[in-house]
């Protein structure tokens, strides 16, 4: 009884999982089918044998034979299924034919790059085509077995085979891009990938389904070109691992990282998602440049079709390009040679209808020249000041009202030395006047505006006077100031403490030695004391006590 219900279970899940396979099949139009069979008209009777091995060559037809008697051969995909992810793809071939006493049967053979041709004979029974002769009958084969993706060419003889009646074509069988295939058969099972994106990690945490069973599976993140170049070891995930996940770390969101899954058979199908392919803005980061030789370059970190382009960028935002300063990337580095590193040189990205601008030298650090306001003695100079050898166009130019354009009337070429100051002595130079600067040097550069407001007016001295001076004058008058005042306080300590100490002093050495004079001496001596004049200076008389002796060498 036992025996007999595990049976009826076995007997239920094979016809499930058929039905499974079924409904794969018919979901991608694929013709479903239990098992190879070979088909012919009713009344016409027919069986499959081998075909010979070295096939005798063509004889030519009887009379009366209609060289079009095989017409109307289509081709077409079966999928046969026995269970779950066990599902193979087989070839349908179907031809009408015109019988004839004099043909046997037909043979059809298929071969495909690389292997050898398989041939197989259909004969038909010597009654049935004696009977059925003169009349159009039909052939179904379904029993050649293709792979996905697989390029086949058939080829359909009478048999015997009869020289100038044969059908010959091609089939091309579906690919592994359908979802059935995908996951019913074993060639193209790849898995399923999904993701979280912790980005302050920057981490991915993947979770794989629907990979093929019993087999373990690999992950790991690549960047994707003509291959996908992996980036570092591949992750394994074992079959006995009840959770299919893993968690990936990546440096940086670029649009070509791509996280890829395999399982863990010969040749196994690859399957790719890529995060953040959105992400194009992270490529336009590597900019490089080269002071000796002058050359800015950029290598994308994924292959990219994009245009670009040097560009000079306005006080608006807009950054307008330069004339013939446009190249086309994809996967090469491009490098634009004799370049001047201005602040307001960048480099614009465009991919579509899309643009980036990148400016590599809006810190200054690269900045090869400059033009200064110098003053002394109550007279100004316009200067240029380069850290290379260049040649410079300068002209005077205006602005008119409505237009932010500066008009040029009259430029000059002008040689810089390296590291010499160069006046600009221009002819016209008014208040509020700007100068148009352009190195003629190199093969990019933006042309430059300085409006440097020269004026000889007392009043508006300060505004000549740049930022940076004044802030730097300020910050001296201050120093010298907290100095001046820490010299005065230190000075009038001094002073107090040596006042204190003369005094105290004075107190000690004006009393009188008692053991030395009396006191009444003492007083009689204070009392008798003139002064006397002494070679035109007057002079004490010697005291009796206390400083005898200071005013003895006085005197002397």
């Amino acid at each position: 009884m036992v025996k007999m219900i595990l049976l009826v279970a076995l007997l239920v899940f094979h016809c499930c999982l058929g039905l499974k396979g079924a409904e794969a099949a018919e979901s991608v139009g694929l013709e479903k089918m239990e098992r190879c069979r070979t088909r012919c008209s009713q009344g016409l009777h027919c069986k499959p044998k081998p075909d010979y091995l070295f096939p005798p060559p063509c004889q030519n037809p009887p009379e009366g034979l209609n060289v079009s008697v095989l017409h109307n051969v289509s081709l077409s995909t079966a999928m046969r299924c026995e269970g779950r992810q066990k599902c193979s793809l087989h070839l349908s071939i179907k031809a009408a034919l015109q019988l004839d006493k004099s043909i046997n049967g037909l043979s059809i053979c298929t071969s495909t790059a690389g292997m050898m041709t398989n041939c197989r004979i259909l004969s038909f029974t010597k009654a049935s085509r004696e009977r059925m002769s003169g009349q159009q009958v039909e052939v179904d084969n379904n029993c050649t077995e293709v792979s996905p993706n697989q390029q086949v060419l058939i080829t359909v003889k009478t048999v015997p085979s009869y020289c100038g009646i044969t059908w010959t074509g091609t089939y091309h069988a579906p690919d592994c891009t359908t979802d059935a295939l995908r996951r019913n058969v074993p060639e193209c099972i790849t898995g399923r990938l999904s993701y979280d994106v912790d980005p302050e990690r920057k981490e991915l945490r993947v979770n794989v389904s629907d990979m093929l069973e019993d087999h373990n599976y690999h992950l790991r993140l690549c960047h994707r070109d003509y291959i996908c170049v992996g980036t570092g070891a591949s992750t394994l995930i074992k079959k006995e691992e009840p959770i299919k996940s893993a968690t990936l770390q990546y440096a940086r969101p670029l649009p070509c990282l791509c996280i890829e899954g395999w399982s863990v058979v010969m040749d196994a199908p690859r399957v790719q998602v890529c995060p953040f392919k959105d992400r194009l803005e992270e490529l336009w980061f590597g900019i490089t440049f080269d002071p000796l030789e002058e050359a800015l370059q950029w290598e994308p970190a994924c292959p990219v079709s994009a245009v670009v382009t040097l560009c000079q960028k306005r006080q608006d935002g807009v950054c307008v390009d330069l004339p013939q300063a446009s190249q086309n990337v994809s996967r090469d580095k491009i490098t634009f040679a004799k370049v001047d590193p201005h602040p307001q040189l960048c480099m614009k990205f465009t991919v579509s209808s899309r643009s980036w601008t990148r400016c590599p030298f809006a810190d200054g650090r690269f900045q090869a020249w400059e033009v200064a306001l110098a003053r002394s003695q109550a007279h100004e100079e316009v200067k240029m000041l380069s850290q290379v050898t260049a040649t410079f166009s300068v002209g005077l130019c205006g602005k008119s009202e409505g237009s932010p354009a500066c008009q040029t009337e009259d430029t000059h070429s002008m040689h810089v030395e390296k590291h010499k100051a160069v006046n600009l002595e221009l002819p016209g130079i008014l208040c509020d006047s700007c100068i148009q600067v352009k190195r003629l040097d190199v093969n990019y550069a933006a042309t430059v505006i300085h409006c440097l407001g020269l004026c000889n007016e007392s009043l508006t001295a300060s505004s000549r006077i740049p930022r940076e001076s004044s802030q730097d004058m300020t910050w001296i008058v201050v120093a010298a100031s907290v100095c001046l005042s820490a010299v005065i306080i230190v000075t009038l300590g001094l002073h107090v403490l040596l006042t204190v100490h003369r005094r105290r002093k004075q107190r000690r050495d004006g009393a009188c030695d008692l053991k030395k004079v009396p006191a009444a001496d003492c007083a009689v001596a204070a009392l008798e004391t003139r002064p006397v004049l002494h070679r035109g200076v007057l002079i004490p008389d010697s005291p009796l006590c206390g400083n005898n002796e200071k005013a003895n060498l006085i005197s002397n």
